[in-house]
């Protein structure tokens, strides 16, 4: 069977399996109260995606003064081997492009190991595809199509951090090629697409609108002495065997 058959009939089981899940996500949204807590604030005007806006800072925090004698500014040469960060609106791609057929090779070689061939996640390395419609459930599956906000970021990660054991080392085509193949892998890009940046910044991510911009306050630095619990019970529970092997003689082979 080959690998386009085998993909199919993959993604046909696991759409069978989620489809219940995917039913009662719909059912259910964030209520008013619910947004109320997490204290939502506007964005600054023109800004062209939240993905870049930070939290307000608060005005009680400042930062240290220099030490005199330790440190130095850092160069401009120091800085660009370093400051590679593409904006959630894909501000700062770099030139290159790639293809879903590239990008499958290539996911193959360097990332299949540990996110398992169609995506699905090998042990406990995280699966890249599925979830859609999992988020506000008490299943909720966080990938790069039930979970990311923009495609550029999508890109942004793998090239910064990917493949696990040499990040940095392909080639920004090739960067974008296997962004372009899970994507695919995410029914967001056909078989036959081709990405660049300004390709990259036209897709628009299904979580797209489900971040809410949250204004968090400043957490004073306060030691708490007495009444700290505000009359809830406190229980400690220590498992052993997460130390030590049970019929080792040492310690409990049980939870005690």
């Amino acid at each position: 069977m080959s690998r386009s058959m085998r993909r199919a009939c993959f993604l046909l089981a696991l759409g069978a399996a989620l489809a219940g899940g995917y039913a009662l996500a719909q059912q259910a949204g964030p209520s008013d109260a619910r947004r109320a807590l997490y204290m939502p604030f506007t964005p600054p005007p023109g800004e062209r995606t939240t993905a870049d806006v930070a939290w307000p800072a608060p005005a009680s925090i400042s930062l240290p003064a220099p030490i005199p004698g330790i440190g130095r500014p850092a160069s401009e040469a120091e800085i660009a081997g370093w400051d590679i960060a593409v904006g959630g609106d894909g501000r700062r791609l770099p030139p290159g492009r790639g293809s879903v057929r590239d990008g499958e090779e290539l996911y193959q070689t360097h990332c299949a190991a540990c996110h398992g061939e169609f995506g699905e996640g090998v042990d406990r390395w995280p699966a890249l595809m599925g979830g859609r419609g999992t988020l506000n459930t008490d299943q909720a599956r966080r990938t790069v199509g039930s979970f990311w906000q923009h495609a550029p970021a999508v890109f942004d990660y793998i090239r910064r951090a990917m493949p696990y054991a040499a990040p940095q080392s392909l080639s920004n085509d090739e960067y974008y090629a296997i962004t372009a193949y899970i994507l695919h892998l995410n029914e967001l890009l056909p078989e036959d697409a081709e990405v660049d940046a300004a390709r990259l910044r036209a897709i628009r991510m299904p979580n797209r609108d489900g971040f809410i911009l949250e204004a968090r306050p400043d957490t004073p630095d306060e030691a708490c002495m007495a009444g700290c619990r505000a009359g809830r019970p406190v229980r400690i529970e220590v498992d052993s065997r997460q130390f030590v092997r049970p019929g080792s003689h040492s310690g409990f082979a049980e939870p005690q």
